[in-house]
């Protein structure tokens, strides 16, 4: 039986190709712990070829005390799938902080072997922390709101009643006033930016050109905050409209580009910010006042060669008030994650200290067109 298996494919050809095509990584594991098959994305995660992995066991890649281990041996045992979430399978060689959630199922017909899938918890850990990003911008709606409200009437009558004792007092306490009347409009003009966050009407979208958007913030920043920044781009010229709002494009990358130009000023002329458009296969979210889930194909990259984000702020980041700018107010990647949020997008940072990437995840414009000579279809649509 052993002697029959060793010279048998693990799997047929087809189920190999249907195999390779699923985005996630697969193996079989034989009843001696050995890897008789891994697919593309295992390959991957194991970090070595298939030729390699089949001279190998489980066990040279995952610690013997592993819970993987604990869960092959469970279902080897009673007969029945189990699923299991987050799921630590760090090692030295597939890596630190390899969080997965897996399923791990009996095989027919291969007695004691069992199938291993893997979930990489990078994907739903993106999802949970755009929920919380965009869980931090409505906390700020609400602030904002109040804000308006509740400050910014008072504050027009401080202003008033300075100006009104500037014109009274001597020249040593106009200072005072003017003092007054300058950190008055400071507030003001903060309040003034936080009222975007109160805004809830939807957003008007139109199948917009990115590298035009691309270019026009560039153009906008070589003139003025970024003179002394080196820009490079990596464009897809096949990539197809995305489906947004282009002024809040230009003013979500118009803010990334800022933040990146920041992260590269102590570098001087070596500060270089780049600029990436891709097409690649998308995760599937609800847009906000819509039912469907879309696919985000669309992936926008801002990359600068900067120190990188202080790991103490790097879960903050997204987060208002947050920042390591001396006059810096946090709104901006705050404002970043709200917009893209709207979008029904996700908004993703990496860094470190070889410098840092924001990634922006978006729906694709696609155009519906009514069926020929159906009036109902039109009238539906």
């Amino acid at each position: 039986m052993t002697q029959k298996r060793a010279i048998e494919p693990a799997v047929s050809t087809l189920a190999e190709s249907l195999l390779n095509a699923i985005q996630q990584p697969i193996a079989l594991i034989d009843e001696d712990g050995s890897i008789a098959y891994a697919n593309a994305d295992a390959e991957s995660l194991f970090r070595s070829s298939a030729s390699v992995l089949k001279r190998m066991k489980l066990s040279d890649f995952v610690p013997f005390d592993s819970p993987l281990m604990a869960l092959i041996e469970q279902v080897r045992q009673q007969g029945a799938p189990v699923t299991e979430y987050r799921v630590d399978i760090s090692s030295p060689r597939i890596g630190a902080d390899r969080m997965v959630d897996l399923y791990v199922g009996p095989v027919p017909d291969r007695q004691d072997s069992v199938l291993v899938v893997f979930q990489e918890r990078s994907m739903a850990d993106k999802i949970d922390r755009q929920m919380t990003h965009r869980g931090a911008a409505r906390s700020v709606t609400g602030l904002a709101a109040m804000l308006a409200h509740e400050i910014k009437n008072p504050l027009s009558g401080i202003r008033g009643a300075a100006q009104l004792l500037e014109s009274s007092v001597g020249e040593d306490d106009r200072a005072l006033t003017r003092l007054i009347m300058e950190e008055t409009d400071r507030i003001v003009g903060l309040v003034d930016r936080m009222e975007i966050f109160s805004d809830e009407r939807p957003v008007e979208k139109t199948p917009v050109n990115i590298h035009v958007v691309f270019d026009h913030v560039r153009a906008i920043a070589k003139n003025g905050f970024a003179r002394d920044v080196t820009f490079e781009d990596f464009y897809d010229p096949s990539l197809p409209p995305v489906f947004g709002n282009r002024d809040q494009l230009i003013q979500i990358f118009l803010n990334l580009i800022k933040n990146a130009a920041e992260a590269v000023a102590p570098r001087g002329t070596e500060g270089k910010i780049t600029l990436t458009t891709a097409f690649r296969p998308g995760i599937r979210l609800s847009v906000p006042g819509s039912k469907e889930k879309v696919s985000l194909p669309m992936e926008f990259c801002v990359h600068d060669n900067g120190s990188g984000v202080p790991d103490d702020m790097f879960p903050y980041i997204f987060d208002p008030f947050i920042t390591s700018k001396i006059n810096g107010s946090g709104l901006g990647l705050a404002l970043v994650a709200k917009l893209v949020g709207d979008h029904g997008g996700v908004v993703e940072c990496d860094s470190s200290s070889s410098g840092t990437t924001f990634r922006v995840l978006m729906p694709a414009w696609k155009e519906n067109k009514p069926a020929p000579h159906d009036a109902t279809a039109e009238t539906t649509q």
